[in-house]
């Protein structure tokens, strides 16, 4: 029954949507109408993914249980495991928020001074040549070994893949600011510090938030390496711990969990990047 009260709220939620949209509409707002008819496809897409599994699950058993558990399967033990899952997702997210931003700030630090800097860049540009091709999972078994606790071994591990990804972008937009404007700022006696903070890292912002745009898919990555092969909390050990025990419902919900995380941490991202470079709107042509 759990999976017939959730197709039938979500179906209530879309047709208040819809209500919603056609009384905007009245109102001569179309857009909210538009966008959530460029949406509808999609939504009737995922419906009927949802009962062509429920047939090949449940209906028909082609998809063999427990490998492949219901719908209704899953729901249930999202419920009933909800303690465990929550506690799980909480140890998930302090990992990634402290391996990401501790990736960021010394991305844009990095960035900012080889970006500004050809001194500096002479010297961390190799570096980040060599540890660019490598994937951040092959330093995993290394890192763990060489680290205090697995949590902080973890936090590096996700850092590193967010700072290469932040330091390229955040030099790569400063180092190619029009000298135009360095000369015109010289002229009118602007220091070193002004030129850096008024000029270059203005200019490199785009740059820097796509980098930690990239940076997220690189730390959720590297986030549940980790987890699987080393930390022994979070929602990537919970798969692998309910896998052993063959209790697919428990993995897949697990699954589905991080999923709705990663989709919901991407999406804020994405609208603070649409946010801070709004004024970018006005100059497409």
């Amino acid at each position: 029954m759990t999976y017939v009260y959730f197709l039938f709220f979500s179906l209530l939620y879309y047709v208040v949507l819809w209500v919603h949209s056609i009384f905007q509409l009245s109102r001569n707002k179309n857009k909210y109408f538009n966008k959530l008819r460029y949406k509808a496809p999609l939504y009737s897409a995922i419906f009927l993914l949802l009962v062509i599994y429920d047939y090949l699950t449940l209906k028909t058993g082609k998809l063999q249980y427990p490998f492949l558990p219901w719908v209704n399967d899953i729901l249930n033990i999202m419920i009933s495991d909800k303690e465990f899952l929550i506690k799980s997702a909480i140890s998930t997210l302090k990992l990634l928020f402290y391996g990401y931003f501790s990736g960021v700030i010394t991305g844009l630090i990095t960035g900012i001074i080889c970006g500004y800097s050809k001194k500096v860049r002479y010297w961390i540009d190799p570096i980040i040549k060599i540890l660019g091709p490598i994937p951040t999972a092959t330093w995993i078994p290394l890192v763990m070994v060489l680290a205090a606790t697995l949590f902080r071994g973890s936090v590096f591990i996700i850092a590193l893949g967010v700072w290469f990804s932040v330091t390229v972008a955040t030099m790569t937009g400063i180092a190619n600011t029009e000298k135009s404007y360095f000369d015109a700022a010289k002229t009118l006696g602007a220091s070193n510090n002004q030129l850096v903070f008024y000029i270059a890292i203005p200019y490199a912002v785009p740059n820097m938030i796509q980098g930690m745009v990239q940076g997220m898919s690189s730390a959720c990555t590297a986030l549940m390496i980790a987890e699987m092969l080393g930390v022994e909390s979070g929602l990537g050990w919970y798969i692998i711990w309910a896998k052993s025990w063959a209790m697919y419902n428990k993995m897949f919900a697990a699954i589905i969990i991080i999923c709705i995380i990663f989709i919901t941490v991407t999406k804020i991202l994405n609208i603070i990047k649409k946010r801070v470079l709004r004024w970018q709107e006005g100059m497409v042509i």
